[in-house]
């Protein structure tokens, strides 16, 4: 797996989480949602993208596409 791929399986997957919580838990995972939002939204913007940069340090190698290319 891409580090671009590993990338949006995670913040898609965090996403689903947050939806599950706020539904289930407590309405105030609502935040947590909107934070992941937040931070794919700027990383489009930077290049920042601080699960890539765990993932890359986790071995999981880069790939050819644009997301968080310059992590």
């Amino acid at each position: 797996m891409t580090l671009d791929r590993a990338v949006q399986a995670f913040a898609g997957v965090m996403v689903l989480v947050s939806v599950a919580l706020t539904h289930f838990v407590h309405p105030a995972f609502f935040w947590m949602t909107v934070f992941i939002g937040f931070n794919l939204f700027q990383s489009a913007f930077t290049g920042f993208c601080p699960a890539a940069k765990v993932m890359k340090k986790l071995g999981i190698g880069r790939g050819d596409g644009s997301t968080c290319s310059r992590c």
